[in-house]
């Protein structure tokens, strides 16, 4: 089914490359890979794969470096760090370079495939799927921004989770928990007060009056639904 789908794995560790690359050929995917951070840039630009799997932390070069040299080099393709620790995560959404996503190790194989599936699913196989609209406002997904009358407004990969969550399953009421399970994993800790922080700040975004919320609305007792026209 995604034979066609080309993914690059970036990664010094030679034994955890070893494994991913293995899992992801027996799921029928092209992999090119390199432990290598200055040869990451040259290998990505030249292979254009369609999701880079690329690790925080490379000999000599962070993984922020390689994405930000690859995004100003015009590679506009799916990027998805590889962090070691979940404090790592606020340093790529303080100084987002261009990372679409991200995953925390450990993780096992089977949550790497199902999120790159997921992926495949949203972006790579359906090209009409990286732009959602609701009143004035366009959510580019992929660059986890917002476009509103000519303005780009930037989202944290954690609200772009969120939002894209929400603009997939419009209209429905999504629980808390349910909430929390696909926007921080399986192993998450967090608590609601976090999720309920991070909506806040995106309502600040989307909304005209964030006070009176018209499109991401609080469903008492459940949780929350969005609504394209309030």
């Amino acid at each position: 089914m995604y034979k066609n789908v080309k993914i690059a794995v970036v990664e010094d560790d030679e034994n955890l490359r070893f494994l991913v690359v293995h899992r992801l050929e027996s799921e029928n995917y092209q992999v090119v890979q390199t432990g290598n951070g200055d040869e990451a840039e040259k290998l990505i630009l030249e292979q254009k794969p369609d999701i880079v799997l690329l690790d925080w932390m490379l000999p000599g070069k962070q993984g922020s470096e390689i994405c930000d040299n690859l995004r100003k080099d015009g590679f506009s393709n799916l990027i998805i760090m590889m962090t070691a620790k979940s404090q790592d995560v606020d340093k790529i959404d303080a100084y987002s370079f261009g990372v679409s996503d991200y995953i925390t190790k450990p993780f096992s194989m089977d949550v790497l495939v199902a999120m790159i599936e997921n992926k495949i699913k949203y972006f790579v196989n359906n090209q009409g799927a990286d732009l959602y609209a609701f009143g004035d406002t366009e959510h580019h997904p992929n660059i986890h921004s917002l476009m509103r009358n000519g303005k780009k407004i930037e989202l944290t990969i954690l609200e772009n989770r969120i939002l894209l969550y929400f603009l997939q399953n419009m209209g429905r009421v999504i629980t808390r928990d349910e909430l929390m399970q696909v926007v921080w994993g399986y192993s998450s800790n967090v608590n609601t007060r976090t999720l309920d922080m991070h909506i806040v700040r995106l309502r600040k975004k989307i909304e005209v009056n964030a006070d009176k919320p018209a499109y991401l609305q609080t469903v008492r007792g459940m949780g929350y639904k969005f609504v394209d026209n309030p």
